[in-house]
């Protein structure tokens, strides 16, 4: 039986070389990115069945990157790694049209089942969320279908503290998350609205009544 080709995403260098090491076994594993910018390029010519990211890496999040991936390549199976609990998160993914969500933390032989799940075309939730969680990303992703335009509360949030002046140190302390996972959000907000800098982010912010002009 032909072996599913595997591509790993993560910008921590250990954990890119842990997952390599646990995945080759079962699968063929076409290559290894530590950015964002550097899978979105590689990966049509490397013709992966599925792609394992994390949420969060350098010069382009991982969010960013799996949107670019699914226009490139619309049959690409996409499941996400992450320590990141944050529920709208963990909705996004599921939104965006991956397959997979699994903590960083859970067993290995977890984020194997996940992929197989995902090469038959079924989603996974990692067994670290609560059942509830579960049951709600499940039953609710297909149908958060949105417009590019439409922000999730939690995009909101970030949006107007940003736009409000504040550093993304000082949102992350506000919203009680990593100043990583505003960084995330930030940049994912201007690849979904195709904003160039901070300054257009607040003047879509102004433009939405987010915040007052």
């Amino acid at each position: 039986m032909k072996r599913a080709r595997i591509i790993i995403a993560d910008d921590q260098n250990l954990l890119l070389d842990a997952l390599k090491a646990m995945l080759e076994p079962q699968f063929d594993v076409v290559g290894t990115f530590s950015d964002g910018h550097a899978l979105v390029e590689a990966a049509p010519a490397l013709k992966p069945d599925v792609v394992v990211l994390d949420v969060s890496m350098r010069t382009m999040n991982g969010l960013s990157a799996g949107q670019r991936l699914i226009r490139v390549m619309p049959g690409i199976k996409l499941i996400y790694i992450t320590m990141n609990r944050d529920p709208e998160l963990e909705a996004e993914v599921f939104r965006l049209g991956a397959l997979g969500y699994v903590m960083k933390n859970s067993a290995g032989s977890e984020l194997v089942h996940a992929i197989n799940e995902a090469l038959v075309g079924r989603t996974y939730v990692t067994k670290l969320l609560t059942r509830g969680m579960q049951s709600s990303f499940i039953k609710n992703f297909k149908r958060r279908k949105k417009s590019r335009r439409s922000l999730t509360l939690r995009q909101k949030e970030v949006l107007q503290l940003l736009a409000e002046g504040r550093s993304m140190k000082e949102v992350a302390f506000i919203l009680e998350v990593a100043p990583r996972t505003i960084a995330f959000h930030k940049y994912t907000i201007m690849d979904q609205l195709q904003l160039k800098n901070s300054a257009e982010l607040i003047q879509f912010a102004i433009k939405s009544s987010i915040v007052p002009a």
